[in-house]
């Protein structure tokens, strides 16, 4: 038995909020796991101090499955991104501290490696089409075979995936939310004149991405889909909300463009009829919000059953201790399709040093034992937490719409 003997939250904000599970055991390991969840943080942090953690000491961090199931089946109140970021906190630690045991980087426990690299798709974005297309040239020359495509939209002071940092994006800016106006009819005409752009300057041989961010109607995310087709794209991301999953099938009905959705999934109910129904062609859900490495796998394990690929949410809004662990993950999972990598500030960078490393379009986890990530806590106590929202979006007239 490896007895946890104490275990804690850090939380921080180096440049931005993160929140950070260090579990420790009697035999001197740690493990670390990211517990953070945009804008509703020490929603987090509370309910690890004041239910998990409690319920954690004295138990065998070798009993990754029996942890797991105490605290989802042992939770009247299951579900729900809180309870399940807390799980992934501890299940991401618990993980960490079994491959450091034996001595190995994580994906060889989870069964090595199916891959050399993990592809990762970077974020371009502009306030004008030429802007995004110049901005995503410049990622073509960092190496990246796959990139993002986001830009402002005339008409609109502001829009989604859309900022003066082109490397990161932190869209939580404020202590209250910021509000927003949005246009799906201002919008919709100008995401293929900015691929036909993108076709043009950056040619076929590298994928093109587009995020929708949950503002759509079904039937514009169809057509919009259906503008796409001539330019390729490797997806289309959450056109619509996913509250409900059958939405989808109006979807397929009018476009071949492949699907994604799935970040804001936080278990395998939320993907099950897409999955089964093949509604979609990648699923989203993270290490994090989806319940830790043993959850992901089970929800990866179905969709590999119909043929729907992984595309795991790695905005900067996850730390670089989910980054690691997705890593270590997408390099063993099968059915593995693309990873998300949105770079983290140099401050981000530092409190939180890393084996992982990118080179030729692929991100590598690294061989240290474990997941390969740490965190300085001296240099983290440096950057208190600090109150930030994420926005709100309103129609023109007023009307509240999805962010």
């Amino acid at each position: 038995m490896l007895k946890i003997t104490d275990a804690r939250v850090i939380v921080t904000c180096p440049g931005r909020n993160f929140v950070t599970l260090r579990i420790e055991t009697r035999g001197g390991l740690h493990g670390l796991g990211d517990a953070t969840l945009n804008g509703r943080e020490l929603a987090v942090a509370s309910y690890l101090t004041g239910h998990i953690i409690p319920a954690l000491i004295g138990r065998d961090a070798q009993a990754i499955e029996d942890i797991w199931q105490y605290f989802y089946r042992g939770a009247y109140w299951r579900r729900g991104p809180v309870t399940m970021s807390a799980i992934a906190a501890v299940d991401t630690a618990l993980w960490d501290i079994k491959a450091k045991q034996a001595g190995l980087p994580l994906y060889q426990i989870l069964g090595g490696a199916s891959r050399t690299g993990v592809m990762v798709y970077g974020h371009a974005n502009g306030s004008s089409i030429e802007e995004t297309v110049a901005e995503a040239q410049r990622y073509q020359t960092m190496g990246y075979r796959a990139i993002r495509l986001q830009s402002g939209v005339p008409g609109l002071a502001a829009t989604y995936g859309v900022s003066r940092d082109k490397l990161f994006y932190e869209p939580a800016d404020a202590a209250l939310p910021t509000e927003t106006i949005w246009s799906s009819a201002k919008y919709l005409p100008t995401v293929a004149k900015l691929f036909e752009a993108a076709r043009e300057a950056l040619g076929w041989d590298i994928h093109l991405l587009h995020d929708g961010h949950h503002r759509l109607t079904p039937i514009e995310a169809g057509r919009l889909g259906r503008d796409l087709e001539p330019y390729r794209p490797f997806w289309l991301e959450d056109a619509t909300p996913a509250e409900n999953p059958a939405a989808f099938r109006l979807i397929r009905q009018h476009t071949t463009t492949p699907l994604a959705v799935g970040e804001v999934f936080n278990s395998i109910w939320d993907a099950k009829l897409l999955i089964e129904e093949q509604l979609i062609d990648y699923i989203r859900t993270t290490v994090l919000h989806a319940g830790g490495i043993t959850h992901l796998r089970r929800i990866a394990s179905l969709a590999d059953l119909y043929g729907v690929r992984t595309g795991c949410h790695g905005a900067t809004d996850l730390s670089p201790v989910c980054m690691g662990a997705a890593l270590h993950f997408d390099l063993w999972v099968p059915n593995f399709g693309i990873q998300e990598y949105m770079r983290h500030s140099a401050e981000t960078d530092a409190v939180f040093p890393h084996a992982y490393s990118f080179n030729d379009g692929a991100l590598h986890p690294g061989e240290a034992p474990g997941h390969g990530v740490d965190i300085d806590e001296k240099l983290a106590a440096e950057y208190p937490y600090r109150p930030a929202s994420l926005p709100i979006n309103r129609l023109e007239d007023g009307t509240m719409h999805n962010w």
